[in-house]
């Protein structure tokens, strides 16, 4: 069906401004219960479908739910794909209601780029396997930190801390692991992803919460995803260069890790990389391309629910 209608929503903490399209009429709500209200009446009345929201902090949380339980087509949007928006439109004045409107008109215009609201699970997993990730960082300094502590008291500060951000992060990894088995498809998953040599329980894990769309894409879509798809750039008589840009900076430095494990482990993959490396590639390039394989395999195995054998698989 064609949209005839679209909204966009610039979130603030202490407002919210609506945007419609093609009308390019808009409005101020407090970013309150009774604002959010206020806007799902006047989005049904207008006859509304899609909402599209930018992805920039916690802001729209409330009414990004209160959308997904009236029954709109939600979505959320990188920032700078609407940034690339307005500058394609030749555009420089920014207000909120500008930005609500300008969001408005890319929901209208580029119907590819807008993509499903996660559920209300996935979220959740996904705050999970980020709050993981933050405590890892956190441990990691904490324990540079005392390797240079001479202070007896800073040194019992640091392993105490240490202790309690560890404690704090097994307990967010059972929370991770219990959501990740009470569902089906997602426990599915999670068991193909560890049947891969490199991809151990935390990167797989990884993967299920913050790549949804693996076994769902082909397998250029999904290294272009992950971070890891070669983008050419080539203008007049100059040679072309392709150097990967773009996807999601947590899923490619996971298989980047992955990776490195999978070649000295995997004798499959050890083969290839050292065969990139006797051809005269970098040995980052050729591990980012160890990478680019193993999400490539992975996208595979998912979609057609199976383990991994080395024997058969051939990306």
């Amino acid at each position: 069906m064609t949209l005839s209608i679209a909204a966009g929503i610039d979130a603030g903490q202490k407002y919210l401004d609506v945007g419609f399209a093609p009308s390019g009429k808009g409005f101020r709500v407090a970013n309150a219960s009774a604002g959010i209200a206020q806007i799902l009446a006047r989005l049904a009345g207008a006859g509304v479908r899609r909402v599209v929201l930018e992805a920039v902090g916690p802001y729209a949380q409330r009414l990004i739910q209160a959308l997904a339980l009236a029954g709109f087509e939600v979505s959320v949007v990188n920032p700078r794909r609407i940034k690339a928006f307005r500058d394609a439109e030749g555009r420089r004045a920014k207000t909120d209601r500008l930005d609500a409107g300008l969001i408005a008109r890319f929901a209208l215009v580029m119907t590819q780029a807008v993509r499903p609201l996660p559920s209300a699970e996935q979220s959740r997993l996904k705050a999970l396997s980020l709050r993981r990730r933050q405590l890892v960082e956190m441990i990691a300094m904490e324990k540079t930190r005392l390797k240079q502590a001479s202070e007896p008291l800073l040194i019992d500060s640091h392993r105490k801390a240490i202790a309690d951000l560890s404690a704090a992060c097994a307990s967010i990894e059972a929370e991770l692991a219990s959501g990740l088995k009470a569902d089906p498809e997602r426990a599915a998953t999670y068991a193909t992803l560890t049947s891969i040599p490199g991809i151990g329980p935390r990167i797989a894990s990884l993967l299920a919460t913050d790549l949804p769309e693996l076994g769902q894409i082909d397998r250029k879509a999904i290294a272009s995803l992950a971070g890891l798809a070669p983008h050419v750039s080539q203008s007049g008589n100059a040679p072309p260069r392709a150097a990967i840009a773009g996807g999601r900076p947590c899923v490619r430095a996971a298989l980047y890790m992955a990776a490195l494990v999978a070649v000295r482990h995997d004798p499959w993959r050890k083969a290839e990389y050292e065969a990139m490396r006797q051809a005269g590639k970098p040995a980052k390039l050729a591990l980012v391309a160890i990478a680019r394989k193993l999400i490539v395999t992975a996208n595979a195995l998912v979609k057609n629910k199976r383990p991994y054998q080395n024997q058969t698989m051939n990306p």
